[in-house]
């Protein structure tokens, strides 16, 4: 007479730890408001400083407006690189919580629990891109209380949508790395600053071809570029072309090296 042992697959495992710890992070997030707060006010200064400060007379110098643009025109010109800046915004913050958990012994915790060990990194990457869609949202708020204004319909929105969770996904695994890498809380808030300073160096702020030959080329060729101008094309209702494309293949290389760091990491560094 044989007994059958039943066991569940092991992906049911995987998903259930994965929800169990995005729900720790986003009570832990939930309980300190001013997260939430420190993710959007980023993404909401920059937009009111360029659209007040230096709208009226970058938004006269846009291409292909007619009879030179104004204040209205920078603001929906702009707004797509505010977006992609507030998601740069939470992927930083993302590398803090990692480093905080490396260095406060929780981690060590979690590595003695039979718990499925990539959990711990998808409890994160899944709350950061929670916190993505809330970061969007109330930028995106913002920008229409200034009076932006889209002629996209419903579905180029569902794809902006799309590339920007996919840009949250990519960004947050390759900060996830970077918070497991350092060897401090300090080190994880600095190393990835740059990714909220390369859309100044893109076609977020101004058209590349306003800009000297040497950066133009810089700009044209760095992944944020297509993202830009993908969303810029998506929102506004026009023609993306090639660089979605472009975008989605950025988006996907950064998710896989992204998640093979992260992964090698956190199985093979110690504890902090």
């Amino acid at each position: 007479m044989s007994t059958q042992v039943m066991t569940r697959p092991a992906t049911s495992y995987v998903v259930r730890d994965s929800a169990t710890m995005l729900r720790r992070n986003l009570l832990h997030w939930l309980r300190y408001p001013s997260l939430a707060i420190m993710l959007v006010a980023q993404p909401i200064l920059f937009l009111l400083l360029f659209v007040y400060v230096f709208g009226g007379t970058l938004g006269a110098g846009l291409p292909g407006v007619a009879g030179g643009g104004d204040r209205g025109d920078y603001l929906v010109f702009i707004t797509p690189g505010i977006l992609v800046m507030a998601v740069a915004s939470v992927a930083l913050g993302t590398a803090v919580e990692v480093a905080l958990d490396m260095t406060g012994g929780i981690i060590a915790r979690f590595r003695t629990m039979d718990i499925a060990k990539v959990s711990v990194l998808t409890g994160h990457v899944l709350g950061a891109v929670v916190k993505t869609l809330f970061a969007v949202v109330v930028t995106l708020a913002v920008a229409v209380l200034l009076g932006y204004r889209s002629d996209a319909g419903v579905g180029h929105w569902l794809v902006a949508l799309g590339l920007l969770l996919l840009m949250a996904f990519a960004l947050t695994w390759l900060t996830v790395g970077m918070g497991l890498a350092a060897d401090s809380v300090e080190t994880a808030s600095n190393t990835p600053l740059f990714l909220v300073m390369l859309p100044f160096l893109s076609s977020a702020f101004v058209p590349t071809d306003a800009m000297p030959w040497g950066l133009r080329h810089f700009a044209e060729y760095q992944p944020f570029t297509p993202m830009i101008d993908s969303l810029r094309a998506l929102t506004s209702g026009q023609s993306v072309g090639a660089d979605l494309w472009l975008a989605v293949g950025w988006g996907a290389l950064i998710a896989v090296v992204g998640y093979l760091w992260s992964r090698r990491l956190y199985t093979k560094v110690p504890t902090k």
